[in-house]
Parts: C-alpha cells; structure tokens; sequence
C-alpha cells in the first residue's frame, strides 16, 4: 500500500479525513499483489452463489467449464461498485493507525452474498448467457468491520459507504453526499435533494443492519473462532449490555478530475461537514487513483487465475 498510494492523514478530535493518493504506477505487479485480498474478500460469496445456482468450480465437475463464475462474469458498472466496497475494507484495515480513534479494525468477511439481485443474475446467466443486464445495489452498509477486546467480545464497529466514480470533480462528489439535483420549484433553480450519502449515514440505526448479517455469517464459516463475538453481538442486539462503540466511514474512489491539484481534497479535512448530523466519529476516505478502470478490470478478470 505504502508502495502504491501516499497518505496525508489528519484526526481532529471525533472526525478523521485520510487523502490516499496514487504515486506509482498501476501495472502487473500492482495487480498482482492485490489479488489475493481481493480474492478472499469474494470468496465466500462466490462459494454461496455458485452453490445456490448450482455451479462447481472442481476441474473434475463434469460438464466442463462452468457458464458463469462470480464476480468476473457481472458486468462492469457491478465490478466498480465491488471494488469501492473491498478498497473500504482494505484501506480500513491497513490504514487503522491514522483512522480516527486508533482502533484495531478487522474485517472478518465481506456481505457480499447478501445481495439478492446477483443471485438472481446469475441464476438466468447460468442458463443463458445473453441474459446480461445491469443490477440493482445491494441496501444498507457497503462493508461492516469490527475491534475486539482482549476475550475476542465486540466492542466497536465500524459502517462503511463506498463509492467509486470515474472521476471525481467537485460536482460529482456534491451529488454523491448530498444527493443528484432536482428543480426546486420556489426558487427555479436546481438543487441537491438532500437524500445522499449523509441522508443514509444520519439515519442510519445505532447498530447497523449489517452487523447482524456479519454476526449470521461467522456463526456459518468460523463459530468457534468468533463466539464471543458472535455471543457480543447477540447481547447487544437484544439490549443485554451497552451497544458498541460506532464509527461511520464514508470513502470515495476513482480517478482525479483532468486538472486536479496534488493533495487537494474533495471534503473538507479540518472539520466535519455540516451536513453530517449523527453521533458517532466519522472517518472519510479519499482514494484518488490514475487509470482505475484498468486496474478494476484486471483484478476482476484474473481473480483465482493468478496471471
């Protein structure tokens, strides 16, 4: 990571802003070293779709090569999304030391598999090919990461907005926090309608939706090696004790506007945007990158091909 981006990181008391900007270029060896995250983050995804759709990836399956395989065969607007919400995770965990609040942050597994529209893409995919479309995103938080306490008990999470643009100009950033522009009728002029990422961030319940998603999905794939997170969970959930700690991450990701100034920012880093109302400690992630595209479409095309 130190490789690849420069990090300008501030933390002024319960808001963090961390600029991670591209200083090398983006090429095989890049590709190659970020692939196995990338792969464990969709791996049990891929596990659960295939199955569901009923689709082996064992080179003795009979029947040949499978029709579709999960996530290279969605198409590129999916990959994108995909990608914004494993950086998020990625760069929480690596970056933890200049998040604000210092917080040991894991991500144990990704919620990919919830999201219904990509079982039911694959599932017309898996009979016939052409039946391409774009899908629907998945609702509530993008990623869910944890901080455990010296018996493994949960006492913080952390909810994540990603969302990766091609490029990132002042207006395109404007629209995402704060929602695309309708006429306003009183004034005649267009403007935000106010239902962006700080209307869901603000709204958002104290302990996030996600949580509990992530809580299922370790009692599935690791229940001994989580139980007294998954039993931490549980308690807070059903009131047992206080609710953990919560920090809200929003992070950007895309490729820097065509004039964009070395280490400029898109939201304000000295201060917390006005727009955001809730009570937790905020982290905002700014990824700005050069030649995105390609790197999404390369990771995404040789995920488990390893070239």
């Amino acid at each position: 990571m130190n490789e690849w981006l420069e990090a300008y990181g501030t933390v002024e008391q319960n808001y963090g802003h961390l600029l991670l900007e591209q200083k090398s270029e983006i090429n095989d060896d890049l590709v190659d070293a970020l692939r196995p995250y990338f792969e464990s983050a969709h791996l049990d995804a891929q596990e659960y779709f295939h199955a569901q759709v009923g689709i082996s990836l064992h080179p003795d399956a009979a029947g040949g090569p499978p029709p579709v395989c999960y996530p290279a065969c969605l198409p590129s607007k999916a990959q994108r999304g995909l990608f914004g919400e494993v950086v998020a995770g990625l760069v929480t965990e690596a970056y933890q030391d200049e998040f604000v609040g210092r917080h040991a942050w894991r991500v144990p597994i990704f919620l990919f598999r919830e999201h219904d529209d990509v079982e039911k893409y694959l599932w017309a995919l898996r009979f016939d090919p052409a039946r391409t479309r774009e899908i629907y995103g998945r609702h509530g938080s993008d990623f869910i990461g944890i901080a455990l306490n010296a018996q493994g008990e949960l006492v913080r999470v952390i909810a994540g907005e990603a969302k990766w643009r091609k490029s990132l100009t002042d207006s395109v950033v404007a629209s995402l926090l704060l929602g695309p522009k309708e006429e306003d009728e009183d004034i005649g002029e267009m403007v935000h309608n106010g239902r962006g990422i700080w209307f869901e961030v603000n709204r958002d319940s104290p302990i996030p939706h996600g949580l509990r998603q992530l809580q299922r999905l370790l009692e599935q794939r690791d229940p001994d090696g989580h139980a007294n997170a998954i039993l931490s969970i549980d308690r807070a959930v059903f009131g047992q004790g206080p609710p953990p700690g919560r920090t809200n991450l929003v992070l950007i990701v895309g490729n820097g506007a065509r004039r964009r100034e070395p280490a400029s920012v898109l939201i304000p880093w000295e201060q917390p945007p006005t727009e955001y109302t809730a009570p937790h400690d905020l982290q905002v992630v700014e990824v700005i990158l050069d030649g995105g595209d390609a790197l999404i479409d390369d990771l995404y095309s040789t995920l488990w091909q390893g070239a």
